[in-house]
């Protein structure tokens, strides 16, 4: 049943939040929901294990789509194949949760990452993008009235590049990130939402992995469990990223590699304009509150489980 509705739209280069207008929900669905560049494919990954409980990669786009993308297959393309899936359905958004509607029977699930490290990785993101993904992202950008503009050029060095994304307006800059963390934080005590940490993913991989499951109510084996986990394995999924990313190389100059790239933090550390590092620390202190911007810079195991702080 459906409890809220999206409070606002979103359309962009990449996104159309109207798309969940067309959503049909089943109980027990996940949808992912988080900020670009923080751990989304990770959290898909681990969902599909848990969901399948077997290691065997299997085509990210297929599995899990992502509904409100505007660069993929045609709306009713992806909600065919939603409708055709027989498995406890996954699904991507980047979107803020205010956008999306929430229901019961469907679990939330939000990945985050220090604002810092998720702009160093986005920076990456963009620079992989082939001629061809920034004609599409034109495309779409003169063909919406509501935007009517081609895909804005970044920077392509860090310094430069944070400072455009400290300053910039839109869903994909720090405004936007402010905006999508805050949204989903201020519904962390829903039963039906789980926020996870990047950190806390590379800090301890199996407890996360067991917390999810609990959250989704699927059962450990312990006979097929060390498998799982190794499966989502940053080494593992790059070793697999020919199967879970197959043709990414439409969009990224290198495929799965460039867009699996590091996995490492703190890679914003040197490489940015003190004064910009300072502008974010205000601009973060200003937007978010304290225990948020704790939670987003070292995860539950720094500050504890988000369900049990206050603002």
């Amino acid at each position: 049943m459906l409890t809220e509705g999206p409070t606002r739209v979103v359309r962009d280069h990449h996104s159309d939040s109207r798309a969940w207008d067309d959503y049909r929900p089943r109980a027990g669905d996940i949808v992912v929901g988080t900020a670009a560049k923080v751990g989304t494919t990770w959290t898909q990954r681990i969902l599909a294990l848990l969901v399948f409980q077997s290691p065997e990669p299997r085509p990210l786009f297929e599995f899990s789509p992502w509904l409100d993308a505007r660069f993929f297959a045609p709306l009713e393309v992806t909600l065919a194949m939603l409708e055709a899936q027989t498995h406890r359905r996954i699904i991507k958004t980047h979107l803020p949760m205010d956008a999306v509607p929430i229901h019961d029977e469907v679990r939330y699930i939000h990945t985050a990452r220090d604002g810092r490290d998720a702009c160093m990785s986005y920076l990456n993101h963009l620079n992989s993008h082939t001629p061809e993904a920034w004609a599409r992202f034109d495309e779409i950008g003169l063909g919406d009235p509501t935007i009517a503009a081609p895909m804005p050029r970044a920077p392509s060095t860090p310094a430069p590049f944070f400072h455009h994304w400290l300053n910039a307006p839109g869903e994909h800059t720090a405004e936007g990130f402010f905006a999508l963390e805050d949204s989903y934080w201020r519904r962390r005590g829903s039963e039906n939402l789980l926020l996870v940490h990047y950190n806390d993913l590379k800090a301890d991989l199996d407890g996360e992995m067991r917390r999810i499951s609990d959250y989704l109510d699927v059962p450990v084996d312990e006979a097929v469990w060390p498998s799982l986990v190794e499966a989502a394995s940053f080494e593992a999924m790059k070793r697999d990223g020919d199967t879970l990313l197959a043709g990414m190389e439409r969009g990224f100059e290198g495929g799965h590699r460039s867009f699996l790239h590091k996995a490492t933090n703190g890679r914003w550390q040197g490489e940015v304009d003190p004064a910009d590092l300072d502008h974010y620390r205000a601009r973060i202190e200003a937007r978010l509150p304290p225990r948020l911007i704790a939670w987003l810079e070292g995860g539950r195991a720094a500050v504890g489980d988000p369900r049990d702080l206050t603002d």
